[in-house]
């Protein structure tokens, strides 16, 4: 069991129950206030007493009292109380159809939507007008995510191939659906239909627990991504009070997520996105399997986990009934760095057991790790709010050497100064830059992006004073930081050195470039009125096929968060018109004017594809789910073999900005991250991050193996470069 009080009162806890009771109660009712009952109650009860001949209610009241042999004001708080009840359930039911409107995303012209989006987004403006949300109001209130008619998900996947295979290959792969959709495809879909029915996302659970969970291969550059700091704002050169801030800025987001104060995502002002990845944001870890993985959330922890120089401390985080201040916790951080111990034999390499084959971990844990003061330790960091790793060396950036630099740090450490296994890592250099590097299986870039943005934002809203310290003087001394104690056997040692060998190896056959494109952003993108995502998703595309000689399988990430329990779903960009395009401009035959309107073309399919795939109207998710059932049934599809053995040599996916205003970059342009990144999914292929700083800057993160001839990550940077100056000059 997890030490989940160690640091709060009997009373702050009680506290706590009572306020989850409260947003239970209040989420469950949303959006009629519980101060509304007694109003309807006193309504209903002057309505009886007043007019008891000729009113409905009074009838009613009169009925509860025959029958349940009640007195009369008995009688009026019962029938009160069923008429909120009807209320309640009306408008609920009311918010859950109109939420299932999927017009206002097909708007021709989002400027001018047409009457009923206008009709539609007035009703939901009321419904919603009288109540703040909580963090979890809408969550019973979101539609199940619909499963896509068969015939319609095996043609756009035909679609997407066409462009991809010799016709040879597209004409088996025609049969293969056709067979499949006539036989074995409608019987897994009946499955598939009565999933549905029962279960609050049928993609999700599998999702998680077949793609991530049962996944044997080392987080570590496979699966874990990483975020980086403000760009061109440096808040302090103090490492310790960079930690300190940054601690308590995310120990306050904590807060807001427990407590749900913390505001939903609205879109266009009245849609809302689905909150329940926030659920394992903190004091959560991964804990290995043999044969898969467990994600293990705590109500709650008292300490922070951080590592420096070889040697991890528990450092609390609450004294006298609160949380610490920066000030506090700058003391607490100092005297972490000031310590002069040095590392067990083996506890500086520890972290990169993390960084294994899932199997081979599950194994080091159970042998070595699973008795004695070694389980106490081990506990201590899984169960930590988060980890923290002060770093003995300076983070580079963009005032330094490059972006590249501090990528590379941030994503893979050293190997052994990163506990992969933790939902986030926060790293500190020694030049006060910061970074988060985040375990993937718990919720999608959208969502620890979210904090990280409000964390940053806080910081330059309040962090420190003209000298670099925190602001603020303690009002007492803190708890001291508690170096934790490791004991292991020479045969543990041989295995923590080992897998610290492998973590080095794995970190050297990354190939990781970052290219900033300044020379224009997303302004000119909307003056020559091309969707931005549309318009970088164009110049990967072409820069792809200059760069390899062929056209790539490709995987866009998009979220279905309007829908519960929502993730992602796969946004296929190479297509028909893609290609077409990319054909116009390798081909000196073709004019200005037909690449332009092959280009345009283009956008409009990639911008219905991203409305598909957000509305639920994808294709990868379904064939997933549809491959599942098939290997629970213990069947065989020759197509859906096909379907999982095409490699996606080009994985994109764009790092969210400006989920909060204070990170607007029309308010601050000068307020921006670099964004982050991952690695590459297929062994010749490349991964690729981007983001759009503000109106006028690009950082595209892209990442490769070194084992490959064909790719080459900063060749492929150029090719970027290149594509996007090309496309300029066929719009100017």
């Amino acid at each position: 069991m997890a030490e989940t009080l160690t640091f709060h009162s009997p009373s702050i806890w009680d506290k706590r129950s009572i306020s989850r009771m409260k947003c239970k109660i209040k989420n469950a009712t949303y959006p009629v206030p519980i101060k509304s009952l007694p109003l309807m109650i006193m309504t209903v009860t002057a309505i009886h007493f007043v007019e008891q001949h000729d009113s409905n209610s009074g009838d009613v009241v009169r009925l509860i009292s025959l029958n349940f042999n009640t007195s009369p004001w008995e009688s009026c708080l019962i029938a009160g109380f069923l008429s909120w009840l009807t209320v309640v359930i009306t408008i609920r039911f009311t918010i859950r159809l109109l939420l299932q409107y999927q017009g206002w995303m097909y708007e021709k012209q989002p400027t001018k939507p047409s009457l009923a989006t206008k009709l539609w987004a007035f009703s939901l403006k009321i419904l919603l007008l009288r109540q703040k949300p909580a963090l979890y109001s809408f969550q019973s209130l979101l539609p199940r995510l619909p499963v896509p008619r068969l015939d319609a998900t095996i043609d756009q996947y035909l679609k997407s191939m066409k462009p991809l295979l010799e016709s040879h290959k597209y004409d088996q792969l025609v049969t293969l659906s056709r067979d499949f959709k006539q036989n074995l495809g409608s019987k897994l879909q009946r499955y598939l239909y009565f999933k549905s029915w029962w279960s609050e996302n049928y993609v999700t659970d599998w999702w998680e627990k077949y793609v991530y969970l049962s996944n044997r291969s080392p987080l570590l550059v496979n699966s874990n991504v990483y975020g980086l700091d403000h760009i061109y704002v440096h808040p302090t050169k103090l490492q310790a009070a960079r930690a300190a801030y940054l601690i308590h800025a995310l120990l306050r987001y904590r807060e807001l997520v427990e407590s749900q104060q913390l505001d939903p995502i609205v879109i266009q002002g009245v849609l809302p996105l689905c909150s329940y990845q926030y659920k394992r944001y903190f004091n959560s870890a991964r804990i290995p399997g043999m044969e898969i993985d467990e994600i293990v959330h705590y109500d709650d922890s008292g300490h922070v986990a951080v590592y420096h120089k070889g040697r991890y401390f528990r450092v609390p985080i609450y004294h006298k009934n609160r949380i610490l201040q920066p000030s506090e916790i700058e003391l607490q951080i100092q005297s972490v760095l000031d310590d002069k111990s040095s590392p067990y034999e083996g506890e500086e390499k520890l972290a990169s057991v993390t960084a294994l084959n899932r199997s081979e971990w599950a194994k080091i844990r159970k042998q070595f790790l699973s008795t004695g003061i070694n389980q106490y330790s081990l506990q201590i960091v899984e169960s930590a709010a988060f980890f923290v790793a002060l770093d003995d060396f300076s983070y580079e950036d963009q005032n330094g050497t490059s972006l590249t630099d501090f990528s590379r740090t941030t994503f893979c450490g050293n190997g052994y100064n990163r506990w992969c296994d933790k939902t986030f890592c926060v790293g500190i250099g020694t030049n006060g830059r910061a970074c988060i590097h985040v375990e993937h299986s718990w919720a999608d870039g959208l969502v620890p992006s979210h904090g990280w943005e409000y964390v940053l934002g806080m910081e330059l809203l309040n962090g420190y004073n003209e000298d670099g310290h925190t602001k603020g003087l303690p009002e007492f001394p803190p708890p001291a930081p508690i170096r934790l104690n490791w004991d292991f056997n020479l045969e543990c040692l041989e295995a923590i050195e080992k897998s610290a060998l492998l973590a080095k190896e794995l970190i050297a056959g990354v190939d990781l470039f970052v290219y900033t494109h300044d020379d224009y952003g997303k302004g000119f993108m909307k003056k020559v009125k091309v969707s931005p995502d549309a318009y970088i998703q164009m110049a990967l595309q072409l820069a792809f096929y200059r760069d390899i000689g062929k056209l790539a399988l490709t995987y866009e990430s998009t979220m279905t968060r309007l829908y519960r329990e929502g993730r992602t779903e796969t946004l296929r960009s190479c297509t028909q018109e893609m290609a077409a395009w990319i054909k116009s401009m390798n081909d000196a035959k073709s004019s200005v004017e037909e690449r332009r309107q092959l280009l345009m073309d283009t956008a409009a399919r990639h911008k219905k594809n991203y409305q598909d795939a957000m509305c639920g109207k994808g294709i990868d998710r379904h064939l997933f789910s549809l491959y599942v059932v098939s290997k629970y049934l213990q069947v065989d599809s020759p197509f859906l073999k096909e379907v999982f053995t095409q490699p996606w040599q080009l994985s994109t996916s764009q790092t969210p900005q400006n989920q909060l205003f204070k990170m607007d970059s029309k308010r601050y342009p000068e307020v921006i991250t670099g964004g982050g990144g991952f690695g590459p999914v297929d062994e010749n292929g490349y991964g690729v991050s981007y983001i759009v700083g503000n109106e006028d800057v690009l950082f595209f993160h892209i990442s490769s193996k070194h084992a490959s001839t064909e790719t080459d990550s900063k060749r492929f940077g150029g090719e970027v470069s290149k594509a996007l100056a090309d496309m300029k000059k066929l719009l100017q």
